[in-house]
């Protein structure tokens, strides 16, 4: 009897410790607002070109990257250890499309051509995917990397990354606007379940490894795609504050150290640039109130390629979005901020003609003691 209850009693203590809060890492953890830069998809280039852009990152003073775990995840890996012996604070996506993590029988669906084709979450095979990722944490944690942040999924509020939203064969009709007029709303419900589920399960994962198990976690980013942009392209989406209530009713909360969102306002002036942070952050709460924000994608384009850049009046919307940052940062609802790219997407990218742009540097510059950059 009495090894039964030592074994209960382990058991016990080990689930108790799965789900604890995570543990400060080091010192520096205790600073709230991260500021950094996307680079996604690392796993494509080769790896004299991974090391490339991670210096030149690095070399421009930026010290929070958001990279991801996808297929080939071997070369996905070289790159965190690459970042991390940069000196690199990794913000880690894991993509859910993965798949590796659905069962070979199981098919996307269709994007008509016009999107690409996506798994659909309801198919998420959970035990795949705890094997998938314990396997490949197992490696990153064996090569001695600390990842600083974990966000599985992205914008899953939107039929462009989950399969179980729509893409009408031909745009033209409204799409919906709210969880009630979703096509198949039992299967979009079944992968809010399932979604909940690997994110418990990764927290489980990274409280098994050394290095990172006091990594935050952070749930999927929102698109901000409205209703007018998905009705032009005839794609389901959810408005992020109506998707975050519902993995709500799921239990995120107990999971998730912060809520992921994506935020691409346009050319717009201050006092607009502003309403409309404000406005898509309402549900930004500090903690205690609520769960904080991380901004893990941000964007204003700059169509203007030829170089010398001219980046003047992109600067500018840059420096106002970061000023209703600083000031939502401030009141503990924001905790970080990752520009939207490096190099990969021409006119969003920050480096230009060789070297970080005026825009660049204002998008990744820490926050002054002003509450804006400088």
């Amino acid at each position: 009897m009495k090894a039964v209850a030592r074994v209960r009693l382990a058991c016990a203590l080990a689930a108790l410790w799965a789900f604890a809060p995570a543990p400060p890492a080091n010192a520096d953890d205790a600073v709230p607002d991260r500021i950094g830069i996307n680079r996604v998809n690392l796993a494509w280039l080769s790896r004299a070109d991974q090391e490339r852009v991670l210096r030149e990152i690095a070399a421009s003073g930026i010290t929070h990257v958001r990279l991801s775990l996808s297929r080939p995840v071997d070369k996905s890996i070289e790159a965190l250890e690459m970042a991390d012996r940069l000196g690199l604070k990794i913000l880690l996506e894991i993509q859910l499309g993965n798949k590796d993590y659905y069962p070979p029988e199981t098919r996307p669906r269709t994007g008509f051509g016009r999107i690409w084709d996506v798994q659909r979450l309801s198919d998420l095979d959970l035990d795949l995917y705890r094997a998938q990722l314990r396997s490949a944490l197992r490696r990153i944690d064996g090569m001695g990397i600390r990842i600083d942040a974990v966000e599985p999924g992205n914008e899953i509020n939107y039929s462009a990354y989950n399969g179980d939203l729509v893409v009408y064969e031909k745009p033209g009709r409204q799409t919906p606007r709210s969880v009630s007029e979703v096509a198949d709303r039992p299967a979009f419900e079944r992968g809010l379940d399932a979604y909940v589920d690997a994110v418990r399960i990764t927290r489980e994962e990274l409280r098994a490894t050394v290095h990172s198990r006091g990594a935050l976690l952070i749930s999927a980013g929102l698109s901000d795609v409205g209703t007018g942009e998905a009705d032009r392209r005839g794609m389901e989406r959810l408005d992020p504050d109506e998707f975050l209530s519902l993995l709500r009713e799921r239990g995120i909360d107990a999971l998730v150290d912060g809520y992921g969102i994506h935020l691409y306002p346009g050319r717009k002036g201050d006092v607009a640039l502003a309403r409309y942070v404000t406005a898509l952050l309402d549900f930004c709460q500090p903690e205690g109130h609520g769960k904080p924000c991380w901004v893990t994608e941000w964007g204003i384009a700059n169509t203007a390629l030829s170089c010398p850049v001219d980046d003047r009046e992109r600067e500018g919307a840059i420096r106002a979005t970061r000023r209703s940052f600083a000031a939502l940062m401030e009141e503990g609802r924001l905790d970080a901020a990752f520009y939207y790219d490096w190099d990969a997407q021409p006119v969003y990218s920050v480096w230009r003609c060789g070297a970080l742009s005026p825009a660049g540097v204002a998008a990744t510059e820490a926050n002054t003691g002003e509450g804006s950059a400088r």
